[in-house]
């Protein structure tokens, strides 16, 4: 537990905290949220995306719902240690893009102290697991996944179909090219899981 004494210095080693999920599903809302709540505590906050996701902003990180929050763009994982200075919080989003050193990047912040909330997608368009997600959530205390609603039937989809040709794994894109499905409907639609 993460714990300030009356001066506001941190007491105790810092945790890692996930929200994952598939495709418009809320986890850059989810992220937002948590970080603007921190700032509300005094907290010093920084935010970190790739410096390759440009679909809304190029410095903002921006839901889908157009909520959005300053950043900072960072080609490598590393680049965040360099830039978490005097930090109380770190917020990392679209971290299924980051390089495989993501998680050690997140372990070195946490035990530094810092509360790292990292969100992104799970699962890539195959239904794989995607970047280095998997790594970051067996080490996070916390793991929180949020569903968005099944395109084809409306129930909970968990999945993020590619609804345009390729089989580039990284391929930015909103619902032009993807779409949430659910496990029955992702079969349906090719998927192979």
């Amino acid at each position: 537990m993460f714990l300030e004494n009356s001066t506001n210095n941190k007491q105790e080693s810092g945790w890692i905290e996930v929200v994952c999920g598939s495709m418009f599903s809320g986890k850059t809302e989810e992220l937002i949220r948590r970080l603007k709540r921190a700032r509300i505590a005094k907290l010093k906050v920084e935010i970190f995306k790739p410096s390759i996701d440009v679909r809304y902003d190029e410095v903002k990180v921006v839901s889908h719902d157009r909520n959005e929050i300053l950043s900072t763009p960072v080609t490598t994982s590393s680049n965040i240690l360099l830039m978490a200075n005097d930090i109380d919080v770190v917020g990392i989003d679209e971290a299924q893009f980051f390089d495989d050193e993501l998680p050690d990047v997140c372990n070195e912040l946490a035990n530094r102290g810092i509360r790292v909330i990292v969100a992104g997608l799970d699962m890539d368009f195959k239904g794989k697991p995607f970047g280095p997600m998997p790594r970051i959530m067996a080490m996070a205390e916390y793991v929180t996944k949020v569903h968005a609603i099944c395109m084809r039937c409306g129930k909970l989809a968990h999945y993020s179909h590619r609804t345009i040709q390729g089989d580039k794994l990284v391929m930015l894109g909103e619902t032009e090219s993807y779409e949430p499905l659910c496990r029955n409907c992702f079969v349906k639609a090719g998927g192979n899981i």
